[in-house]
């Protein structure tokens, strides 16, 4: 297990058993750690010390009464209308290919490619010269999953693995000791294939604000598609760039977390992660 994912496992840890204020050794265990080891792990890659984090998760739970388990608020009207979506907008845009382009399959484009390590897991980064094209989490048992899917959708384009040139992307999304994440640090465009409903609904997911859920039939209404659930369901399912177009916010309508293409587990993560920043 990386050091990634054992501080993720730490922090999922951390939201089940606040109540009890684990220790730093209890913690360490947990990591599989030394007590010195894990400390320094934790604060690099998360910014603050584990005593800093449970203190501030601590409170959390105590402003929201213990209200639930999960601990996400719920967006059912006006949804993207916070001060946070509006800042979203300004540094992510979402460029949908051209008619050309999606009869053309990527043809006379150069995809440049690069896995890397972040908190929640490894990712999978592909980007054009328009913009960020897919991004997904990483599946141990299926490590090469997300390139195939990439071959699928660009069967055209020249795909090259060029780990030096996404690194810089990588870190601007997900720098370790990030802990305000309501955009990214400097301005960046999407460049993704779909259709006009799928597209549609990718930015109606864009609009949601950061550590803010939605219903499936939430973004029906948003996109003036109200009976349109199962479509939306399907597109959601299909989005091609995980995090900056923020399908893991959507949830059920009985507000359990629901399904996600990259786990459950770090849907839930996710949520939590964004859950206890906000706050």
């Amino acid at each position: 297990m990386s050091d990634y994912q054992k501080v993720a496992k730490t922090i999922d840890y951390l939201f089940h058993h606040v109540s009890e204020q684990p220790s730093l050794a209890t913690l360490a265990g947990q990591a599989k750690l030394s007590e010195y080891h894990f400390q320094r792990v934790f604060s690099r890659m998360v910014g603050i010390s584990p005593k800093r984090f449970l203190q501030l998760l601590t409170l959390q739970q105590a402003q929201q009464e213990l209200i639930n388990n999960t601990a996400v608020t719920h967006t059912s009207e006006n949804v993207g209308l916070s001060s946070s979506s509006r800042l979203y907008d300004h540094f992510v845009t979402l460029n949908a290919v051209t008619p050309g382009e999606f009869k053309g399959q990527g043809e006379s484009l150069t995809i440049t490619t690069g896995i890397h390590d972040t908190l929640y897991g490894p990712i999978f980064l592909a980007s054009t010269p328009r913009g960020i094209c897919q991004l997904g989490f990483v599946d141990p048992k299926q490590p090469d999953a997300e390139l195939a899917l990439l071959q699928r959708n660009w069967p055209k384009a020249k795909i090259h693995e060029q780990t030096t040139l996404t690194a810089t992307l990588a870190e601007q999304l997900f720098s370790p000791g990030t802990t305000n994440q309501f955009a990214p640090q400097r301005p960046l465009s999407l460049h993704v294939k779909g259709t006009n409903f799928q597209v549609a609904v990718w930015r109606a997911l864009m609009r949601l604000p950061f550590g803010e859920t939605a219903t499936y039939s939430d973004i029906a209404r948003q996109i003036e598609r109200p009976r349109a659930v199962r479509a939306v369901a399907s597109a959601i399912a299909n989005n091609p760039v995980a995090w900056l177009i923020p399908c893991h916010r959507v949830i059920r309508k009985s507000g359990l977390t629901g399904e996600y293409r990259w786990g459950s587990e770090r849907k839930k993560l996710l949520q939590q992660f964004e859950s206890f920043t906000v706050a």
